[in-house]
């Protein structure tokens, strides 16, 4: 079962909000996103 894509725009906000400062792992959870997933982008 594939899992859902994420937009080049999606991205950038997900590392824009960790790059200000915001928990990695609590970002994850609010995003419904893996911790793996977030380091391979």
């Amino acid at each position: 079962m594939k899992g859902k894509r994420h937009t080049t725009e999606e991205k950038i906000r997900i590392l824009r909000d960790a790059g200000g400062g915001k928990n990695i792992v609590e970002l994850c959870r609010e995003k419904n996103i893996s911790e793996q997933t977030f380091h391979r982008t």
